[in-house]
């Protein structure tokens, strides 16, 4: 089974907690973030070692190697963004498809000891960017290309929820293959 493109605008985790994951975007502290990052990207390592990180738990569910090449490129993508952010108050992002590059990239293809240093190497340069952030900062706007107005405070809370979010995904996938069953 392939899997279905998202095509959900999340932007709504600003406004309200995902009942998937347990985000809450009210409990984010922007000048915590690199932290955050940090203490996120420390969960994949275990969770790529695994003999089955390449197998999706269900048909319509990445793996975790997916999930990591996608969390390793959000890292990656967030990391241009927000440094475009504070370089140029009212930036436009450049559109960016993740289906498509999932696809292009192959990322059920890839080897999990690569991407794992990849991701944690992405995710340090992301983190040292927040740790640059000053609450002076924070107004600073972004747009990207759907026309989704961002602040450098309400992008750093948008952000981190999929981090987050997949690394949920990760772990109740890894009780499916494990158990055959959600908890």
């Amino acid at each position: 089974m392939a899997i279905v493109p998202d095509d959900k605008n999340w932007t709504w985790v600003l406004e309200q907690p995902c009942l998937d994951c347990g985000f809450d975007a009210t409990r984010i502290d922007v000048a915590e973030l690199g932290g955050t990052v940090r203490a996120l990207a420390a969960g994949w390592p275990a969770a790529l070692a695994r003999p089955d990180a390449a197998l999706r738990p269900t048909g319509d569910q990445w793996s975790a190697l997916e999930y990591a090449c996608h969390v390793r490129d959000v890292f990656r993508l967030y990391t241009y963004r927000l440094g475009l952010m504070l370089a140029d108050d009212g930036t436009q992002f450049p559109n960016w498809d993740q289906d498509v590059t999932a696809i292009e990239q192959r990322y059920d293809l890839q080897d999990p000891a690569v991407v794992v240093g990849e991701l944690l190497a992405a995710a340090e340069e992301n983190a040292a960017l927040w740790d640059t952030v000053t609450p002076d900062q924070y107004g600073q706007r972004g747009y990207r290309s759907d026309g989704a107005e961002f602040t450098v405070e309400s992008f750093g809370k948008y952000f981190v929820h999929d981090p987050i979010h997949h690394l949920d995904d990760v772990v109740r996938g890894n009780q499916i293959l494990d158990d055959g069953q959600l908890d």
